[in-house]
């Protein structure tokens, strides 16, 4: 059995849903947009969250995809830094839960937090205090720790420390791991798409982006387009497309993959479930439709609940659908 270590900014998810955006122009963040803040003004947005009703898990983009990768029955491992406090215990807690091997660093900030504005129309706007997460340095990366995994699955929101991500997928491309990494959001790729093509064309194997991270990686604005220019860089490109479905290409291979008609609750975690569900039928040796098939259901299940986080009878469902799935 195939196993994947995922590293990523651990973060405390704290989701609300609003009944309108008041609450983005009071703290003048753009629609669907992600914004660092400062630890004042992450507590003034978590009392605002908390009067109209936040759930408070553990998450970051990048530990979704593994919980999500654990859950489908593959073994799973998480680096990442937390505090030593109440909140950095609650997300260690939290991983053994779901049955992802901890390799959480404790920093001298307390441990980072992800508010998430959910708009009427499920937009999803992220005001990130990263705390102890932006603590992680290259000498944190371990290269031991690669050892006991097959792939390794990063986020690009680790693209605060540049030094930081390419250590550690150079560390994993050097040790003969299949290398991953999500785009994470269109404003992170704008500010750099430079660095992010150098980065992926020398050691990312997999490319997963929405529309709007692709257009702002590539400046094409079709998906299929922008699928293309991607898939120049790397071994396998995907671009969702949202309720659209999906594209994905290898070598002169591409396949377009449409997606069943969902009403949304929350769009948080969807591209981070595609990946679970998309990793999952490549470690099984799927061929690359039915991989997209995988994510795209275990997508279609996280939308549908306010928040990252599925039941385990949804999780029994989601992997007898999965067994069912054919060409």
């Amino acid at each position: 059995m195939k196993s994947v270590l995922g590293m990523g900014n651990a973060l405390v998810d704290i989701l609300a849903v609003a009944e309108n955006e008041k609450l983005l122009k009071k703290y003048k963040l753009p629609k669907g947009s992600m914004q660092h803040v400062s630890e004042q003004k992450a507590d003034e947005v978590y009392l605002d969250l908390k009067e109209i009703g936040a759930s408070v898990v553990a998450g970051g983009s990048a530990a979704n995809t593994i919980a999500g990768i654990s859950k489908l029955g593959l073994k799973t491992g998480f680096l990442g830094k937390v505090g030593n406090d109440e909140l950095g215990n609650f997300y260690e807690t939290d991983l053994k839960k779901l049955k992802v091997r901890s390799h959480l660093i404790r920093g001298e900030k307390g441990t980072g937090r992800a508010m998430v504005v959910i708009s009427p129309d499920s937009e999803r706007t992220f005001a990130v205090y990263l705390g102890a997460a932006v603590e992680m340095t290259p000498a944190n990366i371990d290269p031991s720790i690669f050892d006991n995994y097959d792939y390794f699955h990063v986020e690009g929101y680790l693209l605060q420390d540049p030094n930081l991500i390419e250590t550690a997928m150079k560390t994993a491309h050097d040790k003969g791991k299949i290398v991953s990494i999500d785009l994470a959001s269109y404003n992170v790729v704008e500010e750099n798409v430079d660095f992010l093509h150098n980065l992926i064309k020398k050691y990312a194997n997999i490319v997963f982006a929405n529309a709007e991270e692709a257009e702002a990686f590539t400046g094409e604005k079709e998906p299929e387009y922008a699928l293309y220019d991607i898939s120049k860089l790397c071994d396998i490109a995907v671009v969702k497309i949202g309720s659209k479905g999906s594209w994905v290409k290898e070598g002169p291979r591409v396949y377009r993959i449409f997606a069943n008609i969902i009403q949304p609750v929350d769009f948080t975690g969807a591209g981070d479930l595609f990946a679970s569900g998309f990793l999952y039928g490549l470690s099984r040796k799927e061929n690359l439709h039915l991989c997209a098939k995988m994510g795209t259901i275990c997508a279609g299940e996280i939308i549908q609940v306010v928040g990252t986080k599925l039941p385990d009878d949804v999780w029994k469902d989601i992997r007898l659908r999965i067994s069912q799935l054919q060409l």
